[in-house]
């Protein structure tokens, strides 16, 4: 994409969010920065929107080498998954098994641009700034909570890939901000998502209240055995029964 068409796509995202998605408390997003940089969700959500409304579907690599020409030490975009869960954009995941989504893991399309990602909670935010993240890190003495590898060093299992730590997100129900994030490497985010609720020593404490969360209940219950799931259908009863 070139700078016009950036610009226009970007103009046709604001109108839409304008008459229709700012009504679902979904939050505009910004071209550029204080310094006159595009911002990465930006750019990403200028790559889905291409054609629109006749979108395509577009891998994470894809997305990651287009990203890549404005930020050009940018390892693994993550703003794809940030703009639907968190954001409120309608883009599905092949990765993350969107119910509907027919498309392969690794890759993304936005449905559109008038109706909110269908599990949206208008309370949660994008992100936060970096210069908190980066002081969050500190504390953590750049470590991943969960499994512990350190940041720009070679993952403590995976020797292969190289740690960076991203914005993980303790308890999906509620906002992506300081204090209830935790530092994690990109191996124990990528996987988990928003099926687990974390504490700050980046243990699992609970399945999370979200879709993630419900597929890993079903999961388990096909799993268990007979009397493991008849205890939980007399509990299931007597608790909806309250």
């Amino acid at each position: 994409m070139n700078q016009e068409e950036i610009f226009k796509t970007f103009e046709l995202i604001v109108e839409y969010h304008e008459k229709y998605l700012k009504g679902y408390g979904v939050k505009s997003i910004k071209l550029k920065d204080s310094k006159g940089n595009y911002t990465k969700d930006a750019l990403v959500l200028v790559y889905l929107a291409q054609n629109y409304p006749n979108t395509r579907v577009i891998s994470k690599a894809e997305l990651t080498e287009f990203v890549r020409q404005f930020y050009p030490n940018v390892s693994d975009v993550q703003q794809a998954r940030h703009l639907s869960k968190q954001g409120g954009f309608n883009i599905i995941s092949g990765t993350r098994g969107d119910i509907g989504a027919k498309i392969p893991a690794g890759f993304y399309q936005l449905v559109d641009l008038t109706t909110p990602y269908p599990s949206f909670k208008p309370d949660r935010r994008s992100g936060i700034e970096s210069a908190s993240f980066e002081e969050l890190k500190k504390e953590y003495d750049y470590r991943c909570a969960t499994c512990g590898s350190v940041e720009g060093q070679p993952h403590n299992i995976r020797k292969n890939e190289v740690i960076q730590l991203q914005e993980g997100h303790m308890n999906p129900a509620l906002p992506l901000e300081i204090g209830n994030i935790i530092p994690q490497c990109q191996v124990c985010n990528r996987p988990d998502r928003d099926r687990w609720i974390y504490d700050k020593t980046g243990r699992v404490i609970a399945v999370a209240d979200s879709d993630d969360g419900k597929r890993v209940v079903e999961k388990y219950l096909k799993k268990v055995s007979q009397s493991t799931k008849e205890y939980f259908f007399e509990f299931l009863k007597k608790l909806l029964r309250q």
